[in-house]
């Protein structure tokens, strides 16, 4: 009988498992992983490249000598730990938008950021101002992205890679493999 009742709960779960993959909009998550990226890279991008931090043990060798090892703090543990708590905060700056051409949906940035580029920006017309649900599903998304991918998001920012956005959207989590807008 107890055999029974473990096969029915794996069956169980497994459903559960299932469903809950099939739940996540495309869109949204693709976006999110995007909007993760490209607000790391800013926040990265704004850090003096001079500032150094030490990593490493600080236990003395046999010798009295020190292992410690100075890295740039943009490109840290400690400091990408600490954007990876703020980062689903700037959510509230994105919103949908469709593409005046192809109709193709896909959350952008709409908010400048402090620096006045506005030139770059979409046009305003084509977001989708949805209320507070919006954002928060799309805060939603980025946090669950954070909380499954973590440690790969630091390796791959602790690195200067190059296009950290494709490797981490498609390489890493397959949240945008069907995409076609250009990462």
């Amino acid at each position: 009988m107890a055999s029974w009742m473990i096969q029915i709960a794996a069956v169980m779960l497994s459903l559960l498992i299932s469903w809950s993959h099939q739940k996540k909009d495309p869109v949204l998550y693709c976006s999110a992983c995007r909007a993760i990226a490209n607000e790391l890279s800013y926040s990265i991008s704004q850090v003096d490249p001079k500032k150094m931090i030490n990593v490493g043990s600080f236990r003395l060798n046999a010798d009295g000598t020190l292992n410690d090892k100075k890295v740039p703090l943009a490109r840290s543990e400690t400091y990408l730990s600490e954007l990876l708590e703020e980062v689903c905060s700037s959510m509230s700056d994105y919103a949908l938008y469709v593409h005046p051409d192809t109709q193709e949906k896909s959350y952008q940035r709409f908010a400048p950021r402090g620096n006045g580029a506005i030139a770059s920006f979409p046009d305003i017309d084509n977001f989708q101002f949805n209320g507070i649900d919006s954002s928060n599903a799309l805060k939603f998304a980025c946090e669950t992205i954070i909380e499954d991918l973590d440690d790969d998001i630091i390796s791959l920012f602790s690195q200067s890679t190059k296009h950290v956005a494709e490797e981490l959207c498609i390489g890493v989590s397959d949240y945008c493999k069907d995409a076609k807008q250009e990462l």
